[in-house]
């Protein structure tokens, strides 16, 4: 009888697996439609902002992260059922966020706030076409970053990805001066470029931290940690931006700005307010997508957004998509290429070492 409830416990056990894997799977779809959609329309709002005579980065630095006080929301619906369920147990309500994470989360809240000011910098002097090109690169500096801080392993495949991701930016960096924007001074568009080099650098670096985060935490990922890790994140983020902005007397000018807006003065705060959300938006997703998977997943997804935005540039702004720039994106997309074909070897390949420990049993 024991051994009957035995078997049966061991049968559960994949079942638990398989649902668990599938939630987790199921989380990571929407994180990534999150991320896309945020991502997509947050670039082109913040550039249409700086097209239409908007001069305020840090304004724009601290709308990435403006709408953390959303979040409160599904925190508070997720703490008022665990209190139900705690409540009726006897048991104390355990917070997931350890003081390990907290402070994890306020330095890489500040440095997502420097790195928003950077790509923020960078899309006031270049077109999308550049930007999103230049910011790809954040997927290479991941990929290095991991691999210090998280033990990601470096291989031929990953090389020869950086190294096609490197050659595009300086392609771009050789004939950058065909597309520069009129009336712009080619001091500050090089300026824009290397200040989103920069960035992507930067970024690179807060998606391995994020990574780095939880598991140097030894704490189980969860929707709940997810939410509360994020929503410290960007009120850091939010709380620095905040500080530039009152050191830089951003709040004196907002209103003259508007006047001034080219667009007009209710589409400046309607242009504004729709920044917030898609930014957020894309917040959310990229935070969920490392939490649950990896920072290279989301490095991965990144990079082939690079061909939507350069679509939806070319469609909605006045930009042009010249050969350097076919051939930067062929660069790119061949690098992402031969970085997702490695970790798909990789993936089998651990899939049959696998395969072969659980088949020794039997075969003694």
């Amino acid at each position: 009888m024991d051994m009957e409830i035995e078997q049966e416990g061991n049968y559960d056990k994949p079942k638990k697996l398989k649902n668990f894997m599938s939630i987790k799977s199921l989380l990571i779809l929407i994180y990534s439609i999150f991320f896309s959609i945020g991502q997509i329309s947050g670039a082109m709002l913040v550039r249409i902002y700086f097209l239409h005579g908007g001069k305020r980065k840090w304004l724009q630095s601290f709308l990435l992260t403006a709408g953390f006080p959303i979040l409160i929301l599904p925190i508070s619906i997720s703490y008022i059922k665990k209190r139900k369920k705690f409540t009726t147990n006897n048991n104390n309500i355990r917070v997931f966020v350890t003081p390990k994470l907290a402070i994890f989360s306020a330095i890489l809240g500040i440095l997502l706030g420097i790195c928003s000011y950077l790509y923020n910098f960078g899309m006031s002097y270049l077109p999308i076409s550049i930007s999103s090109l230049l910011g790809s690169t954040s997927l290479a500096f991941t990929a290095i970053f991991a691999y210090f801080m998280v033990k990601h392993k470096f291989t031929d495949y990953f090389v020869n990805a950086v190294v096609l991701m490197i050659l595009g930016s300086i392609i771009l960096g050789l004939h950058m001066n065909r597309d520069r924007p009129i009336g712009e001074s080619n001091r500050r568009y090089m300026l824009g470029f290397v200040m989103t080099l920069v960035g992507a650098a930067l970024h690179g670096f807060i998606n391995a931290g994020v990574e780095y985060s939880h598991v140097k935490a030894g704490v189980v990922v969860t929707f709940d940690l997810v939410m509360q890790m994020q929503f410290l994140i960007s009120m850091f983020s939010a709380l620095f931006c905040i500080v530039a902005m009152i050191i830089n007397k951003d709040f004196q000018t907002i209103t003259r700005e508007a006047e001034e807006f080219g667009l007009g003065q209710k589409k400046y705060y309607m242009i504004l307010a729709l920044t917030a959300i898609s930014l957020q938006t894309m917040m959310i997703g990229s935070l969920g997508m490392i939490f649950c998977s990896s920072a290279l997943l989301f490095g991965i997804v990144n990079a082939l957004l690079i061909p939507i935005e350069q679509i939806f540039a070319v469609i909605f702004l006045p930009e042009n998509f010249n050969s350097d720039k076919w051939m930067a994106l062929a660069m790119c997309l061949w690098g992402f290429a031969s970085y997702f074909y490695g970790e798909y070897k990789d993936s089998m390949a651990n899939k049959v070492t696998k395969n072969k420990h659980a088949t020794l049993p039997d075969q003694v």
